[in-house]
């Protein structure tokens, strides 16, 4: 009888087990990706703030992201992760396993897009291309560039109206939000230039040149409308200092183009005489701001001109200049350059 009833106690044990292991085998199969043929398309998943792990849960079931809402829940509340979630929209795909995705949430690793601002771009253009790729509304965008408050220092005392920000978004590759506003596009290629500013030291090396950061900055954009060539830039920026020491006119063709309102594959005199500060042929000293947004080149270039007594380059056809002492070299140089 005794062995009877051992017998029949392991039998319940063994069953239990075996029960235990299927439950077990049963919930971790609930944590697994919902789709294993990689071709589920990702899906959009907006996280609110002070969300709770149940409605984040049962958002992620909805969305036929997860295969449990309840186990999802559950690990979570496991490992202590259901206080840790950060609100904010979210790229997820029914590939992802419970964990992956309580990982992304955890870390905040929201969903972002990309978009490219090249060296050289003023403004305008820089608002077209942002546009164009939808990224912001073109009236609201080019309001906030003018009447937007933004927090750095290097913005107190510039000139007020549309052109206040020329220059000073600073043109490289971001990464942003889904959800990013027009002020926070904004605002995320002022820190960019407040980086530049900052790593680069440029308000102390202005001022060992007897220059504030805006006439820097308006260097700066010269010299990357300018030079095509980064071995030019420093060159080019010592034709700048130089005239600006002699008190010559700088007759850059770049700020023709700007006052002109845009490109032109040709300056012709008439172009010369536009009545605009921007116009170095007209006016003497630097223009009133600068006129494109300078790349980090030519933003050093700007504080480190190289120690020539050029006064003088011309473009040659292959997009490096030649540099000239002199008028007369420099017209022989147009003699031997332009046909």
């Amino acid at each position: 009888m005794v062995g009877k009833l051992k017998f029949q106690k392991r039998m319940a044990l063994l069953l239990s087990l075996v029960i235990f292991g299927i439950l077990w085998q049963y919930a971790f199969s609930l944590l697994k990706p919902l789709d294993t043929s990689g071709q589920a398309p990702n899906v959009l998943i907006q996280v609110a703030p002070q969300s709770h792990t149940g409605e984040i849960a049962e958002k992620l079931k909805e969305q036929k992201i997860i295969r449990s809402a309840t186990a999802f829940r559950l690990y979570a509340r496991y490992h202590k992760l259901d206080s840790q979630i950060k609100a904010g929209l979210y790229m997820l795909n029914p590939a992802m396993s419970t964990e992956e995705i309580l990982t992304i949430l955890v870390h905040g690793k929201t969903a972002t897009k990309t978009f490219t601002i090249p060296e050289g771009y003023t403004l305008k253009q820089i608002t077209n291309s942002l546009a164009d790729k939808g990224l912001i509304r073109e009236e609201l965008f080019s309001d906030l560039l003018v009447t937007g408050k933004y927090d750095y220092p290097f913005l107190k005392g510039l000139p007020t109206g549309e052109k206040r920000l020329e220059g000073y978004l600073f043109p490289e590759t971001y990464n942003i939000s889904l959800d990013s506003t027009e002020k926070d596009i904004i605002n995320v290629m002022l820190a960019g230039m407040d980086r530049q500013i900052k790593e680069l030291k440029l308000e102390e090396r202005a001022r060992a040149l007897n220059l504030t950061l805006h006439q820097v900055m308006t260097i700066a954009s010269m010299i990357e409308r300018e030079a095509s060539k980064d071995e030019d830039r420093t060159l080019i920026s010592s034709v700048i200092h130089n005239r600006l020491r002699k008190d010559m006119l700088l007759q850059i063709d770049a700020t023709v183009e700007y006052a002109l309102g845009g490109h032109r594959e040709k300056i012709y005199y008439k172009d010369l005489e536009v009545d605009s500060p921007y116009n170095t042929y007209k006016y003497k000293g630097l223009p009133v701001g600068p006129i494109a947004a300078p790349g980090k080149e030519s933003l050093v270039a700007a504080v480190t001109p190289a120690q020539t007594e050029y006064l003088y380059y011309l473009a040659k056809p292959d997009g490096y200049h030649v540099f000239a002492k002199t008028y007369a070299e420099h017209m022989q140089n147009k003699a031997k350059y332009i046909k």
